[in-house]
Order: C-alpha cells, then sequence, then structure tokens
C-alpha cells in the first residue's frame, strides 16, 4: 500500500494505491475513510496518470476516466461501484433506478448502501446518485461537495463554483 495527498477544487484528496493500482480516493472528512495509518507509506509515483486525468476532469477536459481500479468490497458492492462507472458525466440517476439496472428492483436500499462505501470517490461517481424525487441524498464527502460536483458537471466553471 501506499498513498499521496493531491489538492483538488473540492479539497485535498488521499490517494491509495495497492501493488500500485488505485483502490482509494478519499476527501477530508469523509465518512467510511480508513484510518490514514492504514494508507501505507506517502509515495506519489504510483499516481501520475490518476493526478493527470483528475486534473483534466477539474478542468472540463474530461468526462470519464481510464484507470486501472482496484474495488474492494463485497461481490454486490463491486457489482454496484461498477454500475455506478455506466452513469454518464452530467447525468443524476435515483437509488431505484439503479437498483432496477442492476436487475434488483426491490434493492434500492442496499444499492443506497453499497453507494455509500465506494472507496474510489470521484472516479467511481457516487455522487451522481440522488433520492427519487431528484433530492440530494447521503454522500460519503457531504452534501455541499455532491451539490458542487454535480453542477460542476452540468457545466458551472469551476470558477464559479463555491469549492474547497
Amino acid at each position: 500500500m501506499s498513498h499521496t495527498t493531491v489538492d483538488s477544487p473540492v479539497g485535498p484528496l488521499t490517494l491509495v494505491a495497492r501493488g500500485g493500482v488505485l483502490c482509494g480516493l478519499y476527501m477530508t472528512e469523509q465518512r467510511h475513510r480508513p484510518a490514514d495509518d492504514t494508507f501505507g507509506p506517502e509515495d506519489p509515483s504510483p499516481f501520475e496518470d490518476v493526478t493527470k486525468q483528475l486534473a483534466e476532469y477539474f478542468d472540463g477536459a474530461r468526462t470519464s476516466f481510464d484507470l486501472p481500479l482496484e474495488l474492494v468490497g463485497t461481490p454486490f458492492q463491486r457489482t454496484v461501484w461498477e454500475a455506478l462507472r455506466e452513469i454518464p458525466h452530467g447525468e443524476t440517476v435515483s437509488y431505484g433506478e439503479l437498483a432496477q439496472r442492476l436487475g434488483r428492483p426491490s434493492a434500492a436500499r442496499a444499492v443506497g448502501l453499497a453507494n455509500g462505501r465506494n472507496p474510489i470517490g470521484i472516479i467511481v461517481p457516487c455522487h451522481r446518485v440522488v433520492g427519487s424525487s431528484g433530492s440530494l441524498t447521503g454522500y460519503g464527502g457531504g452534501l455541499e461537495r455532491k451539490r458542487q460536483l454535480l453542477d460542476f458537471e452540468q457545466g458551472a466553471h469551476p470558477d464559479q463554483l463555491p469549492f474547497g
């Protein structure tokens, strides 16, 4: 395991790799953030592509990520996290819609719980999942950050948003 911290418009992001593959992207004060001492030594070398793609994303030049990921979780969680990657940039779906897409229409709550345990925020876009009425509900990084990310993806320029 190794980690580094990079600045972003939504605050510092801690990137974590196992064997050189991204397995975590955590915001400050994020719910379900592992203890810092589990991240391994500071080493920015495995994260060159990640930091480049994040910079392109926040510059508005990238709408999806092309990175190897190690998603560590239960089989159901990994299924939900892979489905999150299919939600297009700038769009949202409800927890119920996502459960429906997974062929588990009665599993909206379980989808929500798996969504909340996503270990690779932003790149695996759990911020794109909203309540059935379109309301912002639960986000490990905080509802303000969720709103900022959604506004940004829906066309607001980063300089116009209260990131930070």
